[in-house]
């Protein structure tokens, strides 16, 4: 399920004027699951998303929040692939970047899919 939410958060980005820089960019302290920057209005500021995915059921009320997942382990891990690809793609200190947070919710009776993106989150690293 993780491959079809990132590929449906990547095709959003695309269609949001966003240029994906990477995917699953791994180390063994973390993971990133899109690195990703707007080509339009924001062009300087770095993206770093996390995607997070949920199935939904028929009758199923929104009782739980995929974003909920990011525990604080998660959030260091996170926040140690980040700084370990700033360094890697020798990034100028003064880039802005941002951690986001896209859930995606699958409906497979009817074949859609709703994405909410949580822009700018602040990791509790």
């Amino acid at each position: 399920m993780g491959d079809i939410c990132e590929n449906l958060a990547t095709k959003y980005l695309s269609k949001q004027s966003y240029k994906i820089l990477d995917r699953n960019y791994r180390k063994k302290w973390g993971e990133i699951d899109i690195v990703a920057k707007e080509n339009v209005s924001r062009p300087h500021i770095l993206h770093f998303i996390e995607v997070k995915g949920m199935i939904l059921r028929k009758n199923y009320v929104f009782q739980y929040n995929p974003e909920d997942n990011i525990h604080i382990w998660k959030q260091k891990r996170l926040w140690r692939a980040i700084q370990s690809w700033l360094l890697e793609h020798k990034v100028s200190e003064s880039i802005e970047w941002q951690v986001d947070v896209m859930a995606i919710f699958l409906d497979p009776v009817n074949k859609e899919a709703k994405i909410r993106w949580t822009k700018n989150i602040i990791l509790e690293a």
